[in-house]
């Protein structure tokens, strides 16, 4: 499948495998240079901001479980539980929005408290 060709959905599950997989070059390539980011810590805007915040918390990753996936033309949602270094479980969701096979929107909810709690322990 070419970049054209993906659903919004094919580009997030990509994304989302070269992310969990720690392959974070690769999972850039599915990002837009002007993705703006909306996450708990704050608006990240640009791809170079958004790597130096998603690539280290993908090293924590040490599994990933995928639980629902739904999409149309323009977007995708993901919901998931990652197993981490710190935290041995950390469900999270992300709203993408996507064009031309890129993500240009990405909206993560997560609960803070447990990294929180694993960081004062």
């Amino acid at each position: 499948m070419t970049e054209t060709t993906m659903t919004a959905l094919d580009t997030v599950l990509a994304y989302h495998r070269a992310w969990t997989g720690h392959d974070f070059d690769l999972a850039m390539r599915y990002l837009a240079d002007d993705i703006v980011c909306e996450a708990p810590a704050g608006r990240i805007e640009g791809a170079a901001a958004f790597r130096d915040f998603m690539e280290p918390f993908s090293k924590t990753v040490t599994s990933s479980t995928l639980l629902s996936a739904f999409g149309d033309e323009t977007t995708a949602l993901l919901m998931y539980d990652t197993v981490t270094i710190p935290v041995p479980h950390a469900p999270g969701a992300e709203l993408h929005t996507v064009e031309n096979g890129r993500i240009t929107h990405l909206r993560i909810i997560f609960d803070r408290l447990p990294f929180t709690q694993a960081r004062t322990s």
